[in-house]
């Protein structure tokens, strides 16, 4: 039988097993003022700052560089916390070596074919850095720039505002971008994000954030035993470059039905050509429910072992679940563990890869007086 997230919580605190971040135990009714660290300095002396933020049982680290999510820590059925993102311990791993660990993803999350796109008639580069393909932004995306950080106690809220300005052609993007990330623990240990963007010409925005989860804990082996549901009855086959084909085809009877809880380690192995061109799994789920105008639950993963479960809700249309599949046993985390392939996983709630050159996917386009807005719900139980 599965506790209660509340039960455990205050079962945690009662052991003295509580959230001491911040020098005080977790409660479910509201936060204290995140608290502020210098985390290195980048190679020009630019401060990076780590903000330490704790609420409702979820303990969250977060750095200024790419705004990544440097930790989070939840309990298991036990009340035993643990953190269940990959990452380092240090700066100079994440600006040489990281594959966005934890990293906040613009302006455009996923591939862009060829990096490149037409916009009202004009053609444009982006900067390439995935074989042919534009990845994630291109070589110096929103995952590798320095955002200032404001942050906030709202009623039994806390968080942090983050900020980037992306000028007009950065990476080969038209439009000067200005962003701003919301990331809030609720009262109740829920992750929320929130985006919004808007610009002085006509571009395309896809933002996301690329946490690696493994709710085992960081370090602590295959999440192939993890249990995962995604609300879609069909999937984005890609190329051999991993693009979108165009084609939206149905899971049902193949691997990348997830419409039932299953192990992720069932199906990962067999010979499909979708699973054998990425290695596993690295696509672009079609949530059934599309668009939608406030968050709707997309996904559940679940660990067997320690009971810890976490569920998505988003607006966003579309959710890449990738395994893990180039985690190589080259990147060593704080635990002092190698990542190997499929130690961690991601999902990312997205618009469609290469949306802005395939007509029939959901626009990603965003235009002077527009402002992007999407929303993104990790809820944490045990």
């Amino acid at each position: 039988m599965e506790l209660n997230r509340r039960t455990v919580i205050a079962g945690a605190a009662a052991a003295g097993m509580a959230a001491t971040t911040l020098g005080g135990t977790a409660h479910a009714t509201g936060g204290r003022k995140p608290v502020k660290t210098l985390f290195g300095k980048l190679a020009d002396g630019t401060k990076v700052y780590s903000w330490s933020l704790e609420n409702g049982g979820t303990r969250l680290k977060v750095l200024s560089w790419g705004g990544v999510v440097q930790s989070l820590e939840i309990p298991d059925r036990r009340g035993r916390y643990a953190n269940v993102s990959a990452g380092f311990d240090n700066l100079e791993d994440y600006v040489a070596k990281t594959p966005y660990f934890g990293a906040l993803i613009g302006r455009y999350g996923n591939r862009i074919g060829k990096g490149k796109f037409t916009l009202d008639g004009k053609n444009y580069q982006l900067s390439v850095n995935d074989g042919e393909q534009s990845l994630h932004g291109g070589t110096q995306g929103f995952d590798k720039r320095v955002w200032d950080v404001e942050p906030f106690v709202k009623g039994s809220d806390v968080g942090l505002h983050l900020y980037y300005k992306s000028v007009d052609g950065e990476m080969g993007y038209p439009g000067t971008l200005k962003t701003k990330v919301t990331y809030t623990l609720t009262r109740h240990g829920d992750w929320r994000i929130d985006y919004e963007a808007t610009t002085d010409k006509a571009t395309v925005v896809n933002l996301t954030s690329h946490v690696y989860w493994n709710l085992a804990g960081e370090g602590s082996g295959t999440i192939e035993d993890h249990e995962l549901q995604i609300a879609a009855s069909r999937y984005t086959p890609t190329d051999a470059g991993l693009i979108p084909t165009g084609e939206l085809a149905k899971v049902a009877g193949t691997p990348f039905d997830f419409s039932r809880t299953k192990p992720i380690g069932r199906d990962i192995r067999t010979s499909h050509p979708q699973l054998v061109t990425a290695k596993g799994f690295d696509h672009n789920w079609v949530l059934d429910k599309g668009i939608t105008a406030r968050p709707e639950h997309v996904a559940t993963l679940r660990d067997p072992a320690s009971g810890r479960t976490m569920k998505i809700a988003t607006n966003e249309p579309g959710l890449q679940f990738y395994s893990g599949n180039f985690l190589d046993g080259t990147l060593t985390g704080p635990s002092g563990r190698t990542y190997r392939q499929g130690d961690a996983l991601c999902l990312e709630t997205q618009h469609f890869p290469d949306s802005p050159n395939k007509p029939k996917f959901p626009s990603t386009v965003l235009r002077p007086g527009q402002t992007y807005r999407t929303t993104t719900i990790h809820t944490f139980g045990c």
